[in-house]
């Protein structure tokens, strides 16, 4: 959830033409049919409607009309320009400096505005600028001091959000030479990180199997609780495919949690066993009875927890898909974590 952003830049000085042109080659291509990215929209347009004045500086030179004069006039006449304040009938106005809109229409109009020349005496805009209808840009960004598109769009259904960029990417490599991209936002903060996902999933098993080692005081009983891990990782992906999300940032902290939930539930039943063996009971007669016995207390907490994520996982409004991303791989891996921990929790712990 949540999308990226692309920011292409023209870092040659080929104009906004090419880079619009560039912009719109990348669009087209993640717009294709079968590509890992949908809603991708551009954010640069050069094609709005304008009025451009060219001035003769050197024309308004020899009539006495410094440009900065010409640049002031038409800011105050077509914009507006503060003027000062006053205060009457005990309130206070504020004096602003603009054309009437009579005067500001169309392009004539703006031609027969006067500009005060260094004499003194008013000179006609037209006179000195040359005024035509045009298009271009209607804000231009920079990024990084380069002219800049803004590129967003999303993961398709069932594509991760690295895919996603790394195609992105692999568009962005075709455009002719002369144009850079750059990440902002989350798929900046998603590059910088790098694959770290797997690396602290298995940090978290290891200090979970590590823990329960130095608990026990052995290396084979943390593997019957370590085991049933990738079983709840398993439902929790089989969730997530289901209802057409990717493996993003919050789904991976969905399964980080599970790791914690699942090795609960197992360590439940390891001890249990642990101590009815320790009474003098079988391998096999201890798991049994451990598994009977933490049941109830198993199924209780699990659905508890279960159906505590549900209004996480239907979420509706604003940020329903980190949401929603978050609470269906704890729901599935739970669902996992209940019927998985139950049947293959004992059958480890007796191997």
């Amino acid at each position: 959830g949540g999308g990226f952003k692309m920011m292409l830049q023209d870092t040659s000085g080929k104009g906004y033409k090419a880079l619009e042109q560039a912009q719109l080659q990348i669009v087209g291509m993640a717009s294709q049919p079968g590509a890992p990215v949908t809603g991708v929209f551009p954010g640069f347009n050069t094609g709005s409607p304008r009025v451009t004045a060219e001035v003769d500086r050197e024309k308004a030179l020899m009539m006495g009309v410094e440009p900065s004069e010409i640049f002031g006039a038409m800011g105050t006449y077509l914009g507006s320009a503060y003027v000062n304040d006053f205060n009457m009938l005990g309130r206070t106005f504020r004096v602003t400096a603009q054309a009437e809109p009579t005067m500001r229409d169309d392009v004539s109009d703006i031609a027969n505005l006067k500009v005060r020349s260094v004499s003194g005496g008013m000179v006609p805009l037209g006179s000195v600028a040359t005024l035509k209808d045009d298009t271009g840009p209607v804000r231009v960004v920079r990024f990084n001091l380069f002219p800049a598109a803004e590129i967003q769009g999303a993961a398709a259904p069932g594509t991760s959000s690295g895919a996603a960029l790394a195609a992105m990417e692999s568009y962005a490599s075709q455009l002719p030479a002369g144009f850079n991209y750059e990440w902002t936002e989350l798929a900046l903060q998603e590059k910088s990180q790098g694959n770290t996902g797997p690396i602290v999933f298995l940090m978290a098993v290891v200090l979970v199997f590590l823990v329960l080692a130095a608990q026990y005081e052995a290396f084979t009983l943390p593997l019957a609780v370590i085991l049933i891990v990738p079983m709840c990782i398993l439902a929790a992906i089989i969730g997530v495919n289901i209802r057409g999300f990717d493996n993003n940032i919050l789904t991976q902290v969905g399964l980080l949690v599970l790791v914690a939930l699942a090795s609960k539930n197992a360590i439940l039943i390891v001890e249990f066993a642990r101590q009815a063996e320790e009474q003098g009971k079988t391998r096999f007669e201890a798991a049994v009875e451990a598994a009977k016995t933490r049941l109830r207390p198993i199924l209780m907490t699990s659905f508890a927890f279960i159906f505590g994520v549900v209004p996480l996982m239907l979420a509706t409004g604003p940020g329903q898909e980190m949401r929603q991303a978050l609470g269906t791989a704890v729901f599935f891996g739970m669902l996992g974590v209940t019927f998985f921990g139950l049947l293959f929790t004992p059958v480890f712990y007796v191997v």
